[in-house]
């Protein structure tokens, strides 16, 4: 297992105009040869926008783009006429595919929070889709197959409680809220790690509540 800290994320976006954000892997102007993806995952990124800031109209390309919100809303506006809100324990995948423009705002009067993950997909090409699935549930895994992939969630409420990773070649954690303990590491909000091979391991909340996006990846 490898555990990333979350202090050892790079720091990015433009705090002066409202934007925050922190990059577990190589982005942007931070290069970093030795962390360019992990399975699939090229970017998770932890955004944090001010009331009115926001990313303007930007493109994308051959990415599968999946968002959380952790706190507040988030507005997303795209090239193919999909214009939505996303709250906290909604789903949003983007697949820009061949290439789609996109805004992502924070219209709300408090502070918005929502993790956002980049995955590249096995073939490149084809026509963008754009998906939200509202309110899901721990025990509903959201399939990307586009990148092989899949993105379980694991909240816990009270300390003690157990939840299971699943056995996969490759899963990535990202610890939203909450302390939790993965084998012998106790893990904080920002924390994330990337295993290989690993099975029967299990997630055991040390305060709660708890909530981790728990990526499911292939060879």
């Amino acid at each position: 297992m490898d555990v990333r800290r979350a202090g050892t994320r790079y720091p990015g976006g433009d705090p002066e105009a409202g934007i925050v954000s922190r990059h577990a892997f190589s982005f942007g102007s931070h290069y970093d040869p030795d962390n360019l993806r992990f399975g699939a995952m090229i970017a998770c990124n932890e955004e944090q926008l001010a009331p009115g800031a926001g990313f303007d109209e930007h493109p994308h390309s051959h990415t599968e783009i999946v968002t959380w919100v952790v706190e507040g809303e988030l507005t997303h506006r795209d090239t193919t006429g999909h214009e939505t809100v996303v709250r906290p324990g909604d789903v949003q995948r983007l697949s820009s595919a061949g290439g789609v423009r996109h805004v992502e705002r924070n219209d709300g009067t408090g502070p918005l929070t929502f993790v956002q993950m980049w995955l590249a997909p096995t073939a490149p090409g084809g026509d963008p889709a754009y998906e939200i699935v509202r309110g899901i549930a721990d025990s509903t895994p959201y399939a990307v197959p586009e990148a092989g992939a899949m993105l379980h969630v694991r909240r816990l409420t009270t300390p003690g409680e157990r939840a299971e990773v699943p056995d996969a070649p490759r899963a990535y954690l990202h610890v939203v809220h909450g302390t939790v303990r993965l084998g012998p590491h106790e893990l904080g909000p920002g924390d994330s790690v990337r295993t290989e091979g690993e099975k029967g391991l299990e997630l055991v909340a040390v305060t709660a509540p708890v909530e981790v996006l728990v990526w499911e990846l292939g060879d």
